[in-house]
């Protein structure tokens, strides 16, 4: 693994590389704004035992958030760019960051990931959750996330594999399987190790105090050095 000291450029602490689509930023900002900020001041839980292990390097948060595993991330030595498409998230990021001590191991960058990508290569690539309600190109950024994994690094992606009772899927979909996750990223197998594939369980607790036992897909793979 490469360090962030010696491998990460000086850079602004915050970026806006393309404007992303009015509807898709207006969706999640009303979300942000309307205080939907789970996830904030804390990992997923997935992440942190699967590279809590690895030594710190350079981090890509796909879909970042209010922040929690990109500070997680970062108190563990990483260097971390955040990518979102709502400037309030970004906000509670830089905020956090900067409370904690940590602004300087934290790059915010904003983004539509249906219009544009993040540069550069990264020991880690983090798609916790990436999915959308409204249209989103989930096949081709997932795939765009493969191609931003350093030499030796690993691309960690979550997903949801049923709706909460809570939720609100729409009807019709149909949910990911991790086989079909895997097969979508189109991977050279000369070139990549799966560590990981699989289906697994959470017990998870809705926003009225439900409960319910919910599925997640776990990919992890390796690009060979």
């Amino acid at each position: 693994m490469t360090t962030p000291e010696r491998n990460t450029p000086t850079v602004p602490q915050h970026s806006h590389p393309a404007q992303p689509a009015p509807d898709t930023e207006q969706f999640w900002e009303e979300r942000y704004r309307g205080g939907k900020q789970h996830g904030r001041g804390r990992p997923n839980t997935v992440l942190a035992d699967m590279v809590a292990g690895l030594p710190a390097g350079t981090a890509l948060d796909l879909g970042c958030g209010p922040g929690g595993d990109t500070l997680w991330l970062a108190r563990r030595g990483w260097q971390v760019t955040a990518v979102d498409v709502a400037p309030t998230a970004l906000e509670l990021v830089r905020a956090d960051a900067a409370d904690a001590g940590l602004a300087s191991r934290v790059r915010t960058e904003q983004h539509d990931l249906g219009v544009s990508f993040p540069a550069g290569r990264f020991d880690l690539v983090s798609a916790q959750f990436l999915q959308s309600p409204i249209d989103f190109p989930r096949q081709r950024v997932l795939r765009q996330a493969a191609e931003a994994v350093a030499p030796g690094g690993l691309l960690l992606i979550v997903e949801h594999a049923s709706v909460p009772p809570w939720g609100q899927g729409a009807p019709g979909a149909v949910m990911p399987t991790a086989a079909g996750t895997l097969a979508g990223l189109a991977l050279n197998a000369a070139e990549w190790t799966v560590e990981t594939a699989e289906l697994r369980q959470r017990e998870a607790t809705g926003p009225a105090g439900e409960h319910a036992t919910l599925d997640d897909n776990v990919i992890a793979v390796r690009r060979h050095r």
